[in-house]
């Protein structure tokens, strides 16, 4: 995908943020691959600092409406963030990361797990039971060995960092990012 798109996906984000608060919106482009099913997040950030992140692993809707809605969720719904304010709105940044469908890894241990991990290329998914997490790949940049950054990924899904069971179930996807300046 183009800058260009890239740019336009940023647009909506934007725009979906900022029609929530009731400011104004810029003319949006519009693109065929807006209507076709894709799957993002939307980070949010200020000041450097992480302010709302919120998106979907698999493609259920047109890529301009899960766009839209993730942005607005970020904002707005992410639980360790109060709502974003009007006077806040100015000083965010927005990426976005446009996801490929998540494929399932194949591993006999926790050890051939973490040897096929891709710092940097992949994000992954863990899955057990009714707990479930994702890191996006650009999380490597604050946890670059493995097991480290497997150890967080399993806190994030309320499980302790030691846990392991031949149950668990790891995918991995890639994304392609956009980032307001």
């Amino acid at each position: 995908m183009s800058d260009a798109f890239g740019q336009a996906l940023l647009l909506l984000a934007r725009n979906a943020i900022a029609g929530e608060l009731g400011e104004a919106q810029r003319p949006e482009v519009e693109a065929a691959e807006l209507n076709q099913p894709g799957a993002c997040f939307v980070t949010l950030t200020k000041d450097g600092k992480l302010r709302g992140c919120i998106g979907s692993l698999e493609a259920r809707r047109p890529l301009r409406e899960d766009v839209r809605a993730n942005a607005r969720a970020a904002a707005f719904n992410d639980q360790r963030f109060p709502p974003l304010t009007r006077d806040e709105f100015p000083s965010i940044h927005v990426e976005i990361s446009l996801l490929t469908k998540p494929q399932p890894m194949t591993f006999t241990s926790e050890e051939d797990a973490l040897a096929q991990l891709r710092p940097h290329i992949d994000g992954v998914v863990l899955e057990i039971g009714n707990h479930r997490s994702t890191f996006l790949p650009q999380v490597w940049e604050q946890l670059p060995e493995p097991r480290q950054f497997l150890a967080q990924l399993k806190m994030k899904a309320g499980l302790p960092p030691s846990f392991w069971s031949a149950e668990l179930r790891l995918s991995r996807y890639q994304v392609q990012k956009w980032k307001e300046e």
